[in-house]
């Protein structure tokens, strides 16, 4: 298996980083993937007012997921929890020693390479792995390139390098991001959900209102409570709900608010979903604290109100986004729904109930509920009973 390796202090990891590990993936037909945040990098000390190692850690897994590999990228916390500055050869050993019969690439940009013989130990590092350097500016030449190589093969016969310039990729300094991130700007050099986080958690001097979010924020803060895989899903939900929102006259920016926030306590597994549960007072009945499917609308909900200040109606909409309920208002009716049809949904029937729900809400809520139903019994599972009532009460 080839095996390429990614450190660095990802302070914070940018589209330079994303572009450049994806480009280099592929270029080496890499196998898997090990990103690596350092805790204490030995060639520069972090500013001052830095993220926490923690809070390092989980935006480099949110930019990890934005390459779109699955399980074939992996960020450890390896260095995170080593004490000290973080050397480059104690974790190629402990790696060697996880994976000794795989090829381990080192991927490092140009500034890095040119540099390499100054590093800790450089010799042990070109023992244990190969170099994968590439270069992110139209100032990275093969001219440049080839003279550090050549000095490398010289100094250390044993060592296995491999240069590229990666066309496309972003090229940002992380010193340049933080000061536009203080000023309000640099989105667009950042994936989505790592800038949400970003404001979340009001690092490099953000300071957002997040009770007070304009849409361009909001959308961002809300990919990044979700799983990568998940975000398409959401995306989609929201423009289903503005669609639906503006065919019968509900409140547009509600909908979005609502459909964004929906599923923003999805990916939490159950002990987490009843510990917020317990946080806020929710109250279950016998199904909802065995089946995890139904709590994230609850526990969304009180996620939306407490940390976003959303007002009581779109927080019944996605209290009641899973299960439905007896006599929905509009905006639930839509949020429901738009959780049920949004473009990427694929299931048999959906292309119908998509038809119904733009001819006459109530007959497309009526179907997507006993669609739910035989689907629930087919499958030998228990029906909610709110979702029984709702049927029930549409068909009068």
């Amino acid at each position: 298996m080839k095996i390429g390796v990614y450190g660095g202090t990802f302070n914070p990891p940018h589209l330079g980083h994303v572009t450049a590990a994806r480009a280099v993936f592929e270029l080496l037909k890499l196998d898997l993937l090990l990103v690596v945040p350092d805790r204490e990098p030995p060639h520069k000390a972090l500013p001052a007012g830095s993220p926490t190692p923690e809070q390092r850690l989980e935006m480099t897994r949110l930019a990890a997921e934005q390459l779109g590999l699955g399980d074939k990228v992996r960020v450890l916390d390896a260095e995170l929890k080593r004490e000290g500055r973080s050397y480059t050869s104690d974790t190629l050993k402990a790696l060697r020693e996880q994976y000794p019969e795989d090829e381990l690439w080192l991927l490092m940009g140009t500034d890095m390479f040119l540099t390499l013989q100054a590093w800790h130990a450089p010799e042990e590092i070109l023992s244990l792995a190969g170099i994968a350097a590439f270069g992110r500016t139209e100032a990275d030449t093969e001219e440049l390139f080839s003279a550090q190589r050549d000095y490398l093969y010289r100094t250390y016969p044993q060592a296995r390098i491999f240069t590229l310039t990666i066309p496309g990729v972003v090229d940002v300094s992380s010193t340049e991001l933080r000061a536009l991130l203080a000023r309000g700007e640099g989105a667009n050099l950042l994936p989505p959900a790592v800038y949400g986080y970003i404001l979340r958690e009001g690092l490099y001097g953000t300071g957002a209102d997040l009770k007070h979010l304009p849409f361009r924020q909001l959308r961002p803060v809300a990919l990044s409570y979700l799983k990568y895989k998940r975000i398409p899903h959401v995306l989609g939900t929201e423009q289903e709900a503005i669609r639906l929102a503006e065919r019968y006259g509900a409140d547009v920016e509600k909908a979005r608010v609502a459909a964004l926030l929906h599923d923003c306590t999805k990916k939490l597994n159950m002990e987490e979903q009843l510990e917020l549960c317990g946080r806020y007072g929710i109250q279950l009945d016998e199904l909802e604290q065995k089946a995890l499917k139904l709590l994230h609308a609850k526990t969304g909900a009180a996620i939306a109100r407490d940390v976003f200040g959303v007002d009581d109606e779109i927080y019944r909409a996605i209290w009641w986004h899973t299960t439905g309920h007896a006599h929905m208002t509009l905006l639930e009716k839509i949020i429901y729904l738009a959780d049920y049809i949004e473009p990427s949904r694929d299931f048999p029937g959906v292309d119908k109930l998509r038809s119904v729900c733009y001819k006459d809400l109530d007959e497309g809520l009526l179907l997507g509920l006993e669609m739910t139903i035989e689907e629930m019994t087919s499958m030998g599972n228990p029906v909610h009973h709110a979702t029984i009532e709702a049927r029930d009460a549409l068909k009068g």
